[in-house]
């Protein structure tokens, strides 16, 4: 019988893996760490990545940068991080 180990405090906070970065939140709206909205998720990329059209560009923005709380997917990123990364 296996036993999960409890998950780490990373992952209690909201933290998530790249696998499933923004699977369930493809269609939601994509938020900054300030509460600004940036652009619906348009996809999710194999590697976990969110896509998003932003400025009628498709940005794509990093899985390490996601955190999902209270139903909300937000990103560390700024609208001009994602903007000038391109």
């Amino acid at each position: 019988m296996r036993i999960e180990p409890p998950p780490s405090e990373a992952c209690a906070t909201g933290m998530m893996r790249a696998a499933t970065a923004a699977a369930d939140y493809k269609g939601k709206m994509l938020y900054t760490a300030s509460g600004d909205r940036l652009a619906a998720i348009y996809r999710v990329a194999a590697d976990g990545n969110a896509q998003i059209i932003l400025n009628g560009k498709m940005v794509n923005v990093p899985a390490s940068s996601l955190t999902a709380a209270d139903g909300k997917l937000t990103t560390s990123l700024s609208k001009k991080d994602l903007l000038t990364a391109h």
